[in-house]
């Protein structure tokens, strides 16, 4: 097999460079919801030592001092920069899985030999016709495919492609040597700790690990992380993505809210964005689950944390039905006197759609009906935009004290007829 990860670099700062080039060579972060946290780094940030995840206002300092930009979350841009991404990235090979918004598996079997080249084709490629710059790892294995990518990312020299089937075995494992264990797909700081508390300091001495004791020791997982070191492939190009089993929809709140009204506007809204998913992808839901909770790090404040799982009479993708369950839940869990700080919701049991019991004694009309009204909801937002319609609880998106703040957000250039891009002779 001969497998390629095509993995955009920085994803939200470059789609955030292609429509403002000034922006090319500066240090750059995109922020959280409510502008919280560092969720992208440009190069020049990450050279900083600014670490994912951090607080905003923990690096303000640094942000004077070196001039760092930052900007709000625009994820409508980066929905969209990414399917024209895909779109390109379809053209060179028949079989291929998105992995996530950024990054895609091709197999490139049978293709002749030559791929550093082929590679360098779809770099440009993207490059001229999306804007977007991508490093890409070829390896016989998916999980080599992975850390290919990482060499050619991480290693100017490799000049952003890396295809480990043109170093010999020797080459290889002077490579895996120099690269810690933590750079293996699927490895985390938890497991990484462990592994380095057995001796396991390196991507080669992972490869070189008895995988029957890894088995035992760790899981099955690793184990096969273990055989697709060693070029054993455990790992299908999965050309379909499977239907989630849960579909979560929570947000912080751009400013405390204390009220009961409030949380249940921000939670209608949810479980409306997460029923549009769970038809789209042709499913029911047997329950559903409502959580709500203060801010941790504001210790100074009353802290309250709860959730509540309730359970479907019928499994189903009624907006209005889910709804009716959410709230039912949240008006239990619900407490006055606190600052609440962020709501949420997950679907569960899901399954597919006309697999679920049927009630004997419904109302086929009735239930025809809702169907309908679900399929012009979606038809309706999909056109005018989402949110165009909804329940009435969910209120009016400018009355929302609660939306999340986006203080520096860039226009959606691609998305929205208002904030198309605009060139000037």
């Amino acid at each position: 097999m001969r497998i390629a990860l095509v993995d955009v670099n920085n994803c939200y700062v470059s789609c955030e460079r292609v429509f403002n080039p000034s922006l090319e060579g500066k240090p750059m972060v995109v922020l959280s919801n409510n502008d919280g946290c560092v969720v992208a780094r440009s190069a020049e940030v990450k050279a900083l030592g600014v670490p994912m995840g951090e607080p905003w206002f923990k690096i303000r300092h640094l942000a004077r001092k070196h001039g760092i930009v930052a900007y709000s979350s625009n994820y409508a841009l980066y929905a969209d920069m990414s399917n024209r991404f895909m779109s390109v990235i379809s053209t060179f090979t028949p079989n291929f899985e998105i992995y996530s918004i950024d990054e895609c598996f091709l197999d490139l079997s049978g293709f002749p030999s030559g791929l550093t080249d082929y590679a360098q084709g779809i770099r440009k490629k993207v490059r001229q016709w999306v804007g977007l710059p991508v490093s890409i790892g070829i390896g016989s294995t998916k999980t080599l495919a992975k850390l290919a990518n990482h060499v050619a990312k991480k290693r100017p020299e490799w000049n952003g492609v890396c295809d480990l089937s043109t170093l010999s075995p020797f080459e290889q494992e002077k490579l895996f040597a120099e690269i810690g264990v933590g750079e293996v797909w699927g490895v985390g700081r938890r497991l990484r700790e462990s592994l380095n508390a057995l001796g396991i300091l390196t991507v080669k001495d992972l490869k070189h690990a008895d995988s029957g004791r890894i088995r035992k020791r760790f899981s099955v997982v690793l184990e096969r992380t273990v055989q697709e070191l060693n070029g054993v492939p455990c790992l299908v190009l999965e050309a379909i993505a499977p239907n989630k089993q849960q579909i979560m929809s929570s947000r912080s709140f751009g400013q405390p809210i204390h009220s009961l009204q409030q949380l249940e506007e921000s939670v209608t809204l949810y479980v409306a964005r997460a029923a549009k998913k769970l038809r789209s992808q042709g499913s029911v839901a047997g329950g559903i689950q409502v959580h709500i909770r203060t801010n941790p790090f504001k210790p100074e404040d009353p802290q309250y944390s709860q959730g509540m799982i309730v359970p479907l009479a019928e499994s189903t993708d009624d907006t209005l039905k889910l709804t009716r369950s959410a709230l039912f839940g949240l008006k239990r869990i619900f407490r006055p006197g606190y600052a609440y700080a962020k709501a949420g919701i997950m679907l569960v049991e899901i399954s597919p759609k006309g697999q679920e019991p049927v009630d004997l004694f419904a109302d086929v009309e009735t239930m025809q009906r809702r169907t309908n009204l679900m399929g012009v909801m979606d038809a309706i937002n999909h056109r005018y935009g989402k949110n165009t319609v909804g329940p009435g609880i969910c209120g009016i998106a400018e009355r929302r004290a609660w939306s999340m703040k986006r203080g520096n957000k860039m226009p959606a250039y691609t998305t929205d007829w208002n904030e198309l891009a605009i060139v000037r002779a």
